[in-house]
């Protein structure tokens, strides 16, 4: 009895669950091999981990400590530039390449966590769809180190100096790179971080009242959706393997923010689901509807209809969706028992 107990809990763990998810979504390249799925599934997937870890980040910013952000695609192409000149034009590892495309835009991060101080809600989402749009201009004109609006190319990583890696190897890797975020976001949420960046999302006067230092934990809150942020640029830039411009709009930002709306505020495997229902939805389903498919574009409208559906039936996000079932079960189970 104690031994069934023991195996019990340790599969409660979350971290192990977070590893096993990890092992099921990294088998996709297999079931291609295999012949089971189609090649291109491995970039729509590959596209939503990375929307799914920027999402991440923003979860942390608004849905834990309520401040609301609309600069995400601007960083996400900040950090893809960064990773994409330091590893092509200088020949810098891809390790180097990456933390840089994180320490460079936390700094960005920082300056609007202190401008954040001063302004609240619509005004704070305003300033950093600026920071967003000055940064895209920037991409621009900046042409000697993005490319300017032809684009600028990247290859796949090269790990330690002289591990090559294909698209399904990449794809991997963005696999591992999302479960350890989980694991560390699971971490801080839980801990100290999570119980201050709760009181300040229910109330800043209360927050100070207890302790909590507002300029403290908001720049730590916005540090981290960027440093999120900036990484899934990076991984994007050495996964698609080119980027423009245009690429980091204010949709980008919305995308993302629909993302952990749809999935579930302050829900880690919500925002993967909701990455999976506005990313890949269209691409993996709507576009092979008869009609649905056939007319340019449509496929998306039916994307947002859904999301809309669900916001109105499920406003704390679908992943409740599986909370639900699961007391239908146990409903079902204890009525068979007393019959």
């Amino acid at each position: 009895m104690q031994k069934g107990s023991t195996q019990k809990s340790f599969l409660k763990n979350p971290y192990l669950q977070y590893i096993i998810f990890g092992i099921i979504i990294s088998l996709l390249p297999v079931l291609v091999n295999a012949g089971i799925l189609k090649t291109s599934w491995v970039g729509i997937i590959g596209g939503t981990i990375i929307y799914a870890i920027a999402a991440l980040g923003l979860n942390l910013l608004l849905g834990y400590s309520g401040l609301i952000s609309l600069g995400t695609a601007g960083f996400m192409g900040l950090g893809a530039y960064i990773s994409a000149y330091l590893t092509g034009d200088l020949g810098l590892p891809w390790e180097v390449g990456i933390l840089a495309a994180i320490i460079i835009p936390v700094v960005f991060g920082l300056l609007i966590g202190l401008a954040s101080l001063r302004m609240e809600g619509l005004y704070l989402g305003i300033v950093t769809l600026c920071v967003s749009e000055v940064l895209r201009k920037t991409f621009d004109e900046l042409e000697p180190i993005t490319g300017g609006f032809s684009g600028k190319g990247a290859e796949y990583p090269t790990l330690l100096g002289n591990i090559v890696l294909n698209q399904k190897q990449t794809y991997v890797l963005l696999v591992v790179a999302l479960v350890l975020l989980m694991m560390l976001t699971h971490n801080l949420t839980n801990g100290q971080l999570g119980r201050a960046l709760h009181a300040m999302r229910g109330s800043q006067v209360a927050a100070q009242a207890m302790g909590v230092s507002l300029l403290k934990y908001r720049l730590i809150a916005f540090s981290l959706a960027t440093a999120y942020a900036s990484l899934a640029g990076a991984l994007y830039v050495h996964f698609i393997k080119f980027v423009y411009p245009s690429t980091w709009t204010l949709p980008v930002s919305l995308t993302i923010l629909a993302i952990i709306v749809v999935g579930g505020m302050r829900s880690l495997y919500g925002t993967f689901l909701g990455a999976v229902i506005v990313y890949a939805l269209p691409d993996l389903l709507l576009k092979r509807i008869p009609v649905i498919g056939d007319i340019n574009g449509l496929s998306y409208v039916f994307s947002g209809v859904l999301i809309i559906v669900v916001i109105l039936f499920y406003p704390g996000g679908v992943i409740n969706i599986f909370r639900d079932i699961k007391k239908l079960f146990v409903k079902g189970s204890k009525k068979e028992g007393e019959a």
